[in-house]
């Protein structure tokens, strides 16, 4: 008989029973407490990159629509009970992992691309349009929480810098639901918009896509508005806008900074949450790297799919009611910043 068999045989049958029990319950319990919930946000992910397909609603992000499918759901059906937890894994960490992976579609020679005037419309006009809002959301009197996811949305990258700051800021829910709806509506109306002033206000295709890159919501609704107007103005405008997704980064840090001032010191977040170490980590090793084009592409696959599952779950969890009872103060002040930032951006690019 053989060394191992021996000590196989000298464990008791119960501590094994035991261990075997012991395994079952962690799976159980993973399975009851993490999976059905990722399975119901797959669900409605798929539902939403099915739908972006069909006629008429190819003009809507996945993410977009993932969000309105998740309400739907919710507020319809009803979010069962043991699919929170994976609702709530697929809000938080999916979605921060996803803002890392952000990274791997910049690089720090695209920023320096568009000339150092460039990189100051957009620094500019991002810094602004943030302080207008949180001011204005001020003084009409909206939920300071739910003013500044509206300004990281309005002056950064839409849904994915509401995301990366209410890890910041812990709103509600409701009030990242909201503030992903209003930004999306201005977005969509900016995209098919400002391609036709284009020549009402005599901007040649640089001058456009310096425009709609330091102003439209979204990547994607910059992309649509930039290569409507041409080729080059679309290459300028997504340069321009991922300079924006760049500075999604030290936005997040000063958040961060300002959070420990207001709050004990001992209690506050960290200001460098590791996401935003990780982005900035993930945007040089891009720069130096030179990864292959099959990865970078799979990389943004893989973004997308991660935010759209991050925002399917916030619409799972939206309670139609709760947002009635904001009002409308938070969509004027959406509205307002979505004029200020498409007409000081504008005045930049004219006379800058």
């Amino acid at each position: 008989m053989s060394s191992l068999t021996r000590v196989a045989n000298d464990i008791p049958k119960s501590t094994i029973s035991a261990d075997l029990a012991a395994g079952r319950k962690r799976l159980d319990s993973v399975w009851n407490g993490v999976i059905p919930g990722i399975v119901l946000v797959a669900m409605n992910t798929a539902v939403a990159f099915s739908a972006h397909n069909v006629s008429g609603f190819a003009l809507l992000s996945p993410m977009i629509l993932a969000v309105v499918a998740g309400m739907i759901y919710s507020n319809v059906l009803g979010t069962p009970a043991h699919a929170k937890a994976g609702i709530a894994f697929s809000q938080r960490r999916l979605l921060r992992f996803a803002i890392v992976l952000l990274g791997f579609q910049l690089t720090l020679g695209q920023v320096v691309s568009i000339g150092a005037s460039g990189v100051g419309i957009v620094a500019l006009t991002l810094g602004s349009t943030f302080v207008f809002t949180i001011t204005l959301g001020r003084l009409i009197g909206v939920d300071a929480k739910l003013a500044q996811l509206i300004a990281a949305g309005t002056s950064i990258c839409g849904a994915s810098a509401i995301v990366a700051t209410n890890i910041v800021t812990d709103a509600r829910d409701e009030d990242v639901t909201y503030a992903v709806a209003s930004i999306t509506l201005f977005g969509t109306v900016a995209m098919l918009g400002f391609p036709l002033l284009a020549p009402t206000l005599g901007l040649d295709q640089h001058a456009f896509g310096l425009w709609a890159g330091a102003s439209i919501h979204e990547v994607a609704q910059v992309i649509g508005a930039g290569f409507q107007n041409g080729t080059q103005s679309g290459e300028i405008a997504t340069v321009a806008k991922l300079t924006r997704v760049a500075m999604l980064a030290p936005m997040v840090i000063a958040l961060g900074l300002m959070a420990r001032r207001k709050s004990d010191r001992s209690a506050a977040r960290p200001p460098m949450p590791w996401f935003v170490a990780a982005f900035v980590a993930v945007v040089v090793l891009n720069s130096l790297v030179a990864v292959p084009a099959e990865v970078k592409s799979a990389m943004a696959l893989a973004t997308t799919i991660m935010l759209t599952m991050g925002l399917a779950a916030m619409g799972l969890q939206a309670d139609i009611s709760q947002l009635r009872s904001r009002g409308l103060r938070p969509l004027a002040l959406a509205f307002s910043a979505f004029l200020f930032i498409g007409c000081f951006s504008l005045m930049l690019v004219k006379f800058v």
